[in-house]
Protein backbone atom coordinates (compact mmCIF):
# COMPACT_ATOMS: atom_id res chain seq x y z
CA UNK A 1 0.00 0.00 0.00
CA UNK A 2 1.28 3.46 -0.95
CA UNK A 3 0.18 6.27 1.37
CA UNK A 4 1.26 9.78 0.33
CA UNK A 5 1.92 12.29 3.06
CA UNK A 6 -0.90 14.40 1.64
CA UNK A 7 -3.14 13.59 -1.30
CA UNK A 8 -3.36 16.89 -3.17
CA UNK A 9 -5.60 15.57 -5.93
CA UNK A 10 -8.32 14.10 -3.69
CA UNK A 11 -9.96 17.42 -2.70
CA UNK A 12 -10.45 18.29 -6.35
CA UNK A 13 -11.90 14.89 -7.18
CA UNK A 14 -14.37 15.07 -4.29
CA UNK A 15 -15.60 18.53 -5.34
CA UNK A 16 -14.96 18.23 -9.07
CA UNK A 17 -18.42 19.24 -10.27
CA UNK A 18 -18.63 22.28 -7.97
CA UNK A 19 -15.09 23.39 -8.75
CA UNK A 20 -15.42 22.93 -12.50
CA UNK A 21 -18.65 24.94 -12.60
CA UNK A 22 -17.00 27.66 -10.52
CA UNK A 23 -14.01 27.78 -12.84
CA UNK A 24 -16.28 28.20 -15.85
CA UNK A 25 -18.24 30.96 -14.11
CA UNK A 26 -15.13 32.98 -13.36
CA UNK A 27 -13.55 32.46 -16.77
CA UNK A 28 -16.74 33.52 -18.51
CA UNK A 29 -17.09 36.61 -16.30
CA UNK A 30 -14.15 38.39 -17.92
CA UNK A 31 -13.11 39.87 -14.53
CA UNK A 32 -10.07 38.35 -12.82
CA UNK A 33 -8.67 40.74 -10.20
CA UNK A 34 -10.43 42.32 -7.17
CA UNK A 35 -13.97 41.65 -8.24
CA UNK A 36 -17.16 40.11 -6.90
CA UNK A 37 -15.64 36.71 -6.11
CA UNK A 38 -12.96 38.25 -3.87
CA UNK A 39 -15.54 40.45 -2.15
CA UNK A 40 -17.83 37.47 -1.55
CA UNK A 41 -15.05 35.27 -0.19
CA UNK A 42 -13.83 38.06 2.08
CA UNK A 43 -17.33 38.40 3.54
CA UNK A 44 -17.81 34.66 3.94
CA UNK A 45 -14.45 34.02 5.57
CA UNK A 46 -14.85 37.02 7.89
CA UNK A 47 -18.17 35.54 9.01
CA UNK A 48 -16.53 32.13 9.46
CA UNK A 49 -13.83 33.63 11.72
CA UNK A 50 -16.36 35.94 13.45
CA UNK A 51 -14.41 39.09 12.56
CA UNK A 52 -15.36 42.41 10.96
CA UNK A 53 -12.80 42.37 8.17
CA UNK A 54 -11.13 39.91 5.80
CA UNK A 55 -8.76 41.18 3.12
CA UNK A 56 -7.57 38.84 0.38
CA UNK A 57 -3.85 39.01 -0.45
CA UNK A 58 -1.35 37.10 -2.53
CA UNK A 59 -0.08 34.64 0.09
CA UNK A 60 0.38 34.07 3.81
CA UNK A 61 3.80 35.73 4.02
CA UNK A 62 2.40 38.89 2.45
CA UNK A 63 -0.50 38.79 4.90
CA UNK A 64 1.88 38.92 7.88
CA UNK A 65 4.15 41.51 6.28
CA UNK A 66 1.31 43.85 5.27
CA UNK A 67 -0.14 43.77 8.79
CA UNK A 68 3.21 44.70 10.32
CA UNK A 69 3.65 47.47 7.74
CA UNK A 70 0.10 48.71 8.39
CA UNK A 71 1.08 49.04 12.04
CA UNK A 72 4.07 51.20 11.08
CA UNK A 73 6.65 48.64 12.20
CA UNK A 74 10.05 49.05 10.60
CA UNK A 75 13.74 49.67 11.09
CA UNK A 76 14.73 50.08 14.73
CA UNK A 77 11.74 48.09 16.01
CA UNK A 78 11.67 44.58 17.44
CA UNK A 79 9.10 41.82 16.97
CA UNK A 80 8.91 38.72 19.15
CA UNK A 81 8.67 35.49 17.15
CA UNK A 82 8.67 31.78 18.06
CA UNK A 83 11.91 29.86 17.59
CA UNK A 84 9.87 26.87 16.43
CA UNK A 85 8.05 27.88 13.26
CA UNK A 86 8.32 28.00 9.50
CA UNK A 87 10.75 30.71 8.39
CA UNK A 88 7.96 32.77 6.75
CA UNK A 89 6.99 34.03 10.20
CA UNK A 90 10.44 35.53 10.61
CA UNK A 91 10.74 36.75 7.01
CA UNK A 92 7.65 38.92 7.41
CA UNK A 93 9.42 40.81 10.19
CA UNK A 94 12.69 41.05 8.29
CA UNK A 95 10.94 42.49 5.22
CA UNK A 96 9.83 45.47 7.32
CA UNK A 97 13.41 46.16 8.44
CA UNK A 98 12.59 45.28 12.05
CA UNK A 99 14.58 42.83 14.18
CA UNK A 100 13.32 39.35 15.07
CA UNK A 101 13.51 38.46 18.77
CA UNK A 102 13.08 34.68 19.12
CA UNK A 103 11.31 33.07 22.08
CA UNK A 104 11.35 29.33 22.78
CA UNK A 105 8.19 27.15 22.74
CA UNK A 106 6.35 25.19 25.38
CA UNK A 107 7.70 21.67 24.85
CA UNK A 108 4.25 20.15 25.29
CA UNK A 109 2.38 22.20 22.68
CA UNK A 110 5.27 23.30 20.39
CA UNK A 111 3.78 26.83 20.45
CA UNK A 112 5.45 29.94 21.85
CA UNK A 113 5.66 29.80 25.65
CA UNK A 114 3.86 32.81 27.20
CA UNK A 115 6.02 32.44 30.31
CA UNK A 116 9.12 33.23 28.26
CA UNK A 117 7.77 36.24 26.36
CA UNK A 118 8.01 38.92 29.01
CA UNK A 119 11.77 38.65 29.50
CA UNK A 120 12.25 39.26 25.76
CA UNK A 121 10.37 42.58 25.76
CA UNK A 122 12.34 45.81 25.44
CA UNK A 123 11.39 49.42 24.78
CA UNK A 124 11.80 48.61 21.08
CA UNK A 125 9.27 45.75 21.06
CA UNK A 126 6.30 46.60 18.87
CA UNK A 127 4.56 43.25 18.29
CA UNK A 128 4.34 39.59 19.29
CA UNK A 129 3.64 36.98 16.62
CA UNK A 130 1.80 33.94 17.98
CA UNK A 131 1.88 31.00 15.58
CA UNK A 132 -0.85 28.37 15.84
CA UNK A 133 1.59 25.65 14.88
CA UNK A 134 0.48 22.36 13.33
CA UNK A 135 -3.16 23.46 13.66
CA UNK A 136 -3.21 23.90 17.44
CA UNK A 137 -3.95 27.39 18.80
CA UNK A 138 -1.41 29.18 20.95
CA UNK A 139 -2.42 30.32 24.44
CA UNK A 140 -3.94 33.57 23.22
CA UNK A 141 -5.47 34.87 26.50
CA UNK A 142 -2.04 34.72 28.16
CA UNK A 143 -0.30 36.31 25.16
CA UNK A 144 -2.95 39.03 24.80
CA UNK A 145 -2.63 39.90 28.47
CA UNK A 146 1.08 40.53 27.98
CA UNK A 147 0.40 42.57 24.86
CA UNK A 148 -2.12 44.77 26.63
CA UNK A 149 0.09 45.26 29.67
CA UNK A 150 3.01 46.47 27.55
CA UNK A 151 0.93 48.14 24.80
CA UNK A 152 2.26 45.72 22.20
CA UNK A 153 0.32 44.46 19.19
CA UNK A 154 -0.45 40.73 18.97
CA UNK A 155 -0.42 39.15 15.52
CA UNK A 156 -1.74 35.64 14.88
CA UNK A 157 0.04 33.53 12.29
CA UNK A 158 -2.88 31.19 11.60
CA UNK A 159 -1.49 29.63 8.42
CA UNK A 160 -1.98 26.10 9.75
CA UNK A 161 -5.10 26.51 11.85
CA UNK A 162 -8.16 27.32 9.71
CA UNK A 163 -11.12 26.61 11.99
CA UNK A 164 -9.20 25.84 15.19
CA UNK A 165 -10.60 27.22 18.43
CA UNK A 166 -9.11 28.58 21.64
CA UNK A 167 -11.53 28.66 24.58
CA UNK A 168 -14.34 28.18 22.05
CA UNK A 169 -13.36 31.08 19.76
CA UNK A 170 -12.00 30.54 16.28
CA UNK A 171 -8.50 31.69 15.43
CA UNK A 172 -8.29 34.71 13.16
CA UNK A 173 -10.03 37.00 15.61
CA UNK A 174 -8.07 36.32 18.79
CA UNK A 175 -5.38 38.99 18.44
CA UNK A 176 -5.15 42.46 16.91
CA UNK A 177 -4.97 40.87 13.45
CA UNK A 178 -4.19 37.55 11.79
CA UNK A 179 -2.24 36.57 8.71
CA UNK A 180 -3.47 33.34 7.12
CA UNK A 181 -1.93 31.36 4.29
CA UNK A 182 -4.14 29.44 1.88
CA UNK A 183 -1.36 27.56 0.14
CA UNK A 184 -2.71 24.37 -1.53
CA UNK A 185 -1.60 22.06 1.27
CA UNK A 186 -3.42 23.96 4.03
CA UNK A 187 -6.69 22.84 5.60
CA UNK A 188 -8.35 25.52 3.48
CA UNK A 189 -6.09 25.60 0.46
CA UNK A 190 -6.37 27.32 -2.90
CA UNK A 191 -5.08 25.90 -6.18
CA UNK A 192 -2.06 28.16 -6.07
CA UNK A 193 -0.74 30.80 -3.68
CA UNK A 194 -3.31 32.77 -1.70
CA UNK A 195 -3.74 34.39 1.70
CA UNK A 196 -5.90 36.68 3.81
CA UNK A 197 -5.70 39.18 6.62
CA UNK A 198 -8.42 39.09 9.27
CA UNK A 199 -9.02 41.73 11.93
CA UNK A 200 -11.64 43.57 13.94
CA UNK A 201 -9.66 46.81 13.72
CA UNK A 202 -10.97 49.24 11.08
CA UNK A 203 -7.69 51.15 10.72
CA UNK A 204 -5.63 48.00 10.19
CA UNK A 205 -8.10 46.68 7.60
CA UNK A 206 -8.14 49.98 5.72
CA UNK A 207 -4.35 50.23 5.67
CA UNK A 208 -3.91 46.64 4.42
CA UNK A 209 -6.47 47.18 1.64
CA UNK A 210 -4.50 50.19 0.42
CA UNK A 211 -1.10 48.53 0.79
CA UNK A 212 -2.08 45.37 -1.11
CA UNK A 213 -3.10 47.39 -4.19
CA UNK A 214 -0.11 49.61 -4.99
CA UNK A 215 -1.01 51.97 -2.15
CA UNK A 216 -4.18 52.98 -3.96
CA UNK A 217 -7.90 53.18 -3.24
CA UNK A 218 -8.69 54.80 -6.59
CA UNK A 219 -6.80 53.77 -9.72
CA UNK A 220 -3.76 55.97 -10.42
CA UNK A 221 -4.16 57.77 -7.07
CA UNK A 222 -1.36 56.29 -4.96
CA UNK A 223 -1.48 57.46 -1.36
CA UNK A 224 1.51 55.47 -0.08
CA UNK A 225 4.27 53.21 -1.39
CA UNK A 226 2.21 50.05 -1.70
CA UNK A 227 2.61 46.52 -2.99
CA UNK A 228 0.99 44.21 -5.50
CA UNK A 229 -0.47 41.42 -3.35
CA UNK A 230 -4.02 40.63 -4.37
CA UNK A 231 -6.06 37.47 -4.06
CA UNK A 232 -7.25 36.79 -7.61
CA UNK A 233 -10.85 36.11 -8.60
CA UNK A 234 -10.35 32.49 -9.59
CA UNK A 235 -8.65 31.47 -6.34
CA UNK A 236 -11.26 33.35 -4.32
CA UNK A 237 -14.09 31.58 -6.13
CA UNK A 238 -12.52 28.13 -5.65
CA UNK A 239 -11.88 28.90 -1.98
CA UNK A 240 -15.55 29.76 -1.57
CA UNK A 241 -16.41 26.22 -2.64
CA UNK A 242 -13.86 24.62 -0.31
CA UNK A 243 -14.86 26.82 2.64
CA UNK A 244 -18.28 25.19 2.62
CA UNK A 245 -16.58 21.84 3.28
CA UNK A 246 -13.89 23.00 5.70
CA UNK A 247 -15.57 21.96 8.95
CA UNK A 248 -16.38 18.50 7.59
CA UNK A 249 -12.81 18.02 6.37
CA UNK A 250 -11.43 19.22 9.71
CA UNK A 251 -13.65 16.66 11.43
CA UNK A 252 -12.20 13.93 9.23
CA UNK A 253 -8.69 15.04 10.19
CA UNK A 254 -9.73 14.92 13.84
CA UNK A 255 -10.95 11.35 13.48
CA UNK A 256 -7.61 10.25 12.04
CA UNK A 257 -5.75 12.13 14.78
CA UNK A 258 -7.88 10.57 17.52
CA UNK A 259 -7.14 7.14 16.13
CA UNK A 260 -3.41 7.85 16.18
CA UNK A 261 -3.62 9.14 19.75
CA UNK A 262 -5.55 6.11 20.96
CA UNK A 263 -3.74 3.33 19.10
CA UNK A 264 -0.17 4.67 19.38
CA UNK A 265 -0.52 5.53 23.06
CA UNK A 266 1.52 2.56 24.27
CA UNK A 267 4.35 2.90 21.76
CA UNK A 268 7.69 3.38 23.42
CA UNK A 269 10.19 5.66 21.67
CA UNK A 270 7.33 7.95 20.55
CA UNK A 271 5.98 11.12 22.14
CA UNK A 272 2.46 11.95 20.97
CA UNK A 273 0.94 15.46 20.66
CA UNK A 274 -0.44 17.12 23.77
CA UNK A 275 -3.70 19.09 23.54
CA UNK A 276 -4.70 21.51 26.33
CA UNK A 277 -8.31 21.21 27.45
CA UNK A 278 -9.08 24.72 26.16
CA UNK A 279 -7.82 24.01 22.63
CA UNK A 280 -9.55 22.37 19.70
CA UNK A 281 -6.91 21.80 17.03
CA UNK A 282 -7.68 21.09 13.38
CA UNK A 283 -4.69 18.78 12.88
CA UNK A 284 -3.08 20.42 9.90
CA UNK A 285 -0.18 18.20 10.93
CA UNK A 286 0.05 15.26 13.30
CA UNK A 287 3.54 15.57 14.75
CA UNK A 288 5.18 12.88 16.87
CA UNK A 289 8.62 13.00 18.43
CA UNK A 290 11.25 10.29 18.66
CA UNK A 291 14.95 10.18 19.38
CA UNK A 292 15.04 7.56 16.64
CA UNK A 293 13.15 9.78 14.22
CA UNK A 294 15.39 9.22 11.20
CA UNK A 295 15.29 5.44 11.57
CA UNK A 296 11.49 5.51 11.94
CA UNK A 297 11.06 7.70 8.89
CA UNK A 298 13.24 5.35 6.87
CA UNK A 299 11.10 2.37 7.95
CA UNK A 300 7.89 4.17 7.02
CA UNK A 301 9.32 5.03 3.61
CA UNK A 302 10.18 1.38 3.05
CA UNK A 303 6.54 0.53 3.76
CA UNK A 304 5.30 3.13 1.26
CA UNK A 305 4.19 5.63 3.91
CA UNK A 306 4.96 9.31 3.32
CA UNK A 307 6.12 11.48 6.20
CA UNK A 308 7.79 14.88 6.51
CA UNK A 309 9.84 16.84 9.02
CA UNK A 310 8.33 20.17 10.11
CA UNK A 311 10.92 21.65 10.35
CA UNK A 312 14.44 20.24 9.94
CA UNK A 313 16.29 23.55 10.35
CA UNK A 314 15.19 26.13 12.94
CA UNK A 315 15.16 29.66 11.46
CA UNK A 316 17.97 30.82 13.74
CA UNK A 317 20.34 28.24 12.20
CA UNK A 318 19.37 28.99 8.60
CA UNK A 319 21.65 30.87 6.26
CA UNK A 320 19.04 33.62 6.01
CA UNK A 321 19.83 34.71 9.57
CA UNK A 322 23.55 34.01 9.79
CA UNK A 323 24.28 37.71 10.40
CA UNK A 324 22.70 37.38 13.85
CA UNK A 325 25.55 35.08 14.87
CA UNK A 326 23.40 32.33 16.34
CA UNK A 327 25.07 28.92 16.63
CA UNK A 328 23.92 25.45 17.61
CA UNK A 329 22.84 25.37 21.23
CA UNK A 330 21.53 28.94 21.26
CA UNK A 331 17.88 27.88 21.26
CA UNK A 332 18.04 24.28 22.49
CA UNK A 333 14.30 23.53 22.64
CA UNK A 334 13.70 24.42 18.99
CA UNK A 335 16.85 22.54 17.99
CA UNK A 336 15.81 19.44 19.93
CA UNK A 337 12.41 19.50 18.26
CA UNK A 338 14.00 19.84 14.82
CA UNK A 339 15.98 16.67 15.51
CA UNK A 340 13.01 14.65 16.80
CA UNK A 341 9.75 15.71 15.10
CA UNK A 342 8.06 13.66 12.40
CA UNK A 343 4.74 14.46 10.72
CA UNK A 344 2.48 11.51 9.89
CA UNK A 345 -0.18 11.51 7.14
CA UNK A 346 -3.39 13.09 8.47
CA UNK A 347 -5.32 14.39 5.47
CA UNK A 348 -9.13 14.44 5.23
CA UNK A 349 -9.10 11.83 2.46
CA UNK A 350 -7.15 9.06 4.19
CA UNK A 351 -10.15 6.75 4.70
CA UNK A 352 -8.79 3.54 6.28
CA UNK A 353 -5.13 4.24 5.56
CA UNK A 354 -4.47 5.26 9.17
CA UNK A 355 -4.72 1.59 10.16
CA UNK A 356 -1.78 0.73 7.91
CA UNK A 357 0.30 3.63 9.27
CA UNK A 358 -0.38 2.57 12.87
CA UNK A 359 0.44 -1.09 12.17
CA UNK A 360 3.80 -0.24 10.61
CA UNK A 361 4.76 2.17 13.42
CA UNK A 362 3.85 -0.38 16.11
CA UNK A 363 5.79 -3.05 14.24
CA UNK A 364 8.84 -0.82 13.79
CA UNK A 365 8.87 0.25 17.43
CA UNK A 366 8.43 -3.36 18.53
CA UNK A 367 11.47 -4.33 16.46
CA UNK A 368 13.49 -1.53 18.11
CA UNK A 369 13.19 0.54 14.93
Amino acid sequence: MQIPFLDMKAPYLELKNELDMTYQRVMESGWYVLGKEVEAFEQEFAQYCDVKHCIGVGNGLDALFLILKAWGIGEGDEVIVPTNTYIATWLAVTYTGAKVVPVEPDERTYNIDPNKIEVAITEKTKAIIAVHLYGQPADMPAINEIGKRYHIKVLEDAAQAHGATCYGKRVGGLGDAAGISMYPGKNLGAFGDAGVVTTNDDETADAVRVLRNYGSRVKYHNEVVGHNSRLDELQAALLRVKLRHLDEWNQRRMEVAQRYLYELGDCKEILLPYVPEWAEPVWHLFVIRSQKRDELQKKLTQHGIGSLIHYPIPPHLSGAYKEYGWVKGYYPIAERMANEVLSLPVGPHMKDQAKHVIEKIVYSVGEGI
